[in-house]
């Protein structure tokens, strides 16, 4: 076993929390590699999970290593392993069996197995203490809040002909979900084109780079909504055509009403919400026009449950749309960065 230092996550409605603490990570098996992280984005989707109350939900396990935006150098692979060499710059993403129908037909964020291969107990590949194996690790095939991780080969994107050195490494980490996910999300999930207006609830990582996505692809009209106006800024940098601070309406209006007045009074072609906030979710469905799709992207607390009136919502052609990962498969979605 290696010694390393990790972002342990213990059941943080006890008395653990997280806590920088000294490891043992086992060595790497067949399909498995062994990777010094030289960064790590944080989403989201970490400090929910490393949130839950243990047995709240069958995702809710301690201690653990979370972490899945991560990037770094293989130091050692195990049996099998064709990915990668000792020495070679990897970027990382989400875990996926590569077996099941889904992920034949080229779905791999959609596996049937992608909830326990990226948030189940599988793998606890890091130890306490040397010779145990007692902490859970493998986190979207990677838990990248170590300094030292066993990562999936599935989940190894090698970097050694796309980055020219540790600092642009360090700087494409969040590619392996945040920006994949938001510009994934427009160019996969919603196809969207030059015909389409396009709200984006949300400016954070994800959010904004959806915004990229919807400029690359045309859209004609590129809402942003937040509430902090630093983001809603850089959103208008990036090419939002309208910006809207949800904290500051007019008087009178709700934010379905300035979202419809936007888009030619009929609202948008394309809504995606990033945060996972129910209102959001919500109205996205009220102020999306018939025959829009509504993508839900942001993860939402694990006990709201979206309610439709079914008959309305079958005469609107409407389509409500949940995207992982943006519907990306990051062999190919993380080739193109130079």
């Amino acid at each position: 076993m290696s010694q390393a230092r990790a972002i342990v996550c213990h059941d943080t409605h006890g008395d653990g929390g997280w806590k920088m603490e000294d490891v043992y990570v086992r060595k790497p098996k067949e399909g498995e590699l062994l990777v010094e992280m030289v960064a790590s984005g944080i989403c989201h989707t970490d400090a929910l999970v490393g949130s839950l109350a243990g047995g709240a939900s069958p995702i809710a396990f301690y201690p653990r290593v979370l972490g899945h935006e991560g990037s770094g150098y293989v130091k050692e692979v195990g049996p099998n392993v064709t990915v990668a060499k000792p020495g070679d710059p990897v970027l990382l993403s989400f875990a996926f069996c590569d077996d099941c129908a889904v992920c034949k037909a080229g779905h791999k964020s959609h596996c049937n197995d992608f909830m326990p291969l990226n948030f189940g107990d599988v793998n606890r590949s890091f130890g306490s203490e040397s010779g145990k194996e007692d902490i859970g690790g493998c986190f979207f095939g990677q838990s990248s809040f170590a300094n030292l991780s066993i990562v999936q080969q599935c989940s190894v994107v090698n970097a050694k002909d796309l980055v020219k050195d540790k600092r642009e490494l360090q700087l494409f980490a969040p590619l392996g979900c945040g920006v994949q996910t938001g510009s994934g999300t427009v160019v996969n999930a919603a196809q969207a084109g030059p015909e389409d207006s396009i709200v984006i609830t949300g400016m954070g990582g994800v959010g904004l780079s959806a915004v990229m996505g919807a400029v690359v692809q045309g859209c004609k009209t590129i809402i942003g909504i937040d509430l902090v106006e630093s983001r809603l800024d850089l959103a208008k940098e990036m090419g939002a055509t309208h910006v809207i601070n949800g904290g500051k309406l007019p008087d009178g209006k709700e934010l379905a009403d300035v979202v419809k007045e936007m888009t030619d009074g009929q609202g948008p072609t394309i809504s995606i919400d990033t945060t996972g906030v129910p209102a959001l979710t919500k109205g996205a469905c009220a102020w999306t026009r018939n025959r829009g799709k509504v993508i839900q992207v942001g993860t939402s607390p694990f006990d709201f449950k979206l309610e439709i009136e079914v008959f309305s919502w079958m005469a609107s052609g409407k389509q409500f749309i949940g995207a992982i990962e943006g519907q990306a498969y990051p062999k190919v979605s993380l080739q193109p960065i130079r």
